[in-house]
């Protein structure tokens, strides 16, 4: 009995050995990857830090940028897309140049059965990414304080201004209402 449980022991530490990534030397966290998958190909980050730095630090004031947050599986995100889209394909909003950022928040199991097809059925123009970092309790209050983890979110930037926004928007007209002065 003893060894069948040694043995039991020595089995489930392996696994959990095998498991564990190993430590690559000099390097903190994975770099954003490209995704391949389909004809419909977008960058996706695997950690919070590296979709920050390219998407959420402060940019420049000549240019507003908008940030959002969505799901496949979100009803009210999907909804609102078309919007989003709309401002994309304006470029700009009253002579000030505007840059639309979709972030997908979908799980990475879902992405062959739920998000390549999406994307691929619905051609978005505006630039997707996925934010693959499944510890959202740790980054959630890092898009915002005010954050409940809910989405959509829409986050807007300009230069050392940004503002947030958790809800959904029900016209273009709402979104635009929303961006910066």
């Amino acid at each position: 009995m003893m060894h069948a449980l040694k043995l039991v022991i020595a089995v489930v530490a392996f696994s959990v050995l095998e498991a564990c990534p190993e430590p690559v030397e000099g390097k903190a966290e994975q770099a954003p990857a490209q995704t391949q998958d389909g004809p419909y190909a977008f960058t996706t980050y695997e950690a919070f830090d590296d979709f920050a730095a390219a998407h959420l630090a402060p940019r420049s004031a000549d240019t507003t940028y908008v940030v959002n947050f969505w799901a496949t599986w979100c009803g009210p995100c999907v909804k609102e897309l078309p919007y989003f889209e709309q401002l994309h394909a304006a470029g700009q909003h009253e002579g000030q140049p505007v840059h639309v950022t979709l972030v997908t928040i979908d799980l990475a199991m879902a992405y062959e059965t739920s998000l390549l097809p999406f994307l691929e059925k619905q051609q978005l123009q505006a630039e997707v990414v996925g934010l693959r970092d499944g510890d959202a309790n740790a980054w959630i209050d890092r898009v915002d304080p005010s954050w409940s983890g809910a989405i959509p979110i829409t986050v807007f930037l300009r230069g050392e201004q940004r503002t947030f926004f958790e809800k959904a928007y029900h016209s273009y007209a709402e979104l635009v209402a929303d961006l910066p002065n």
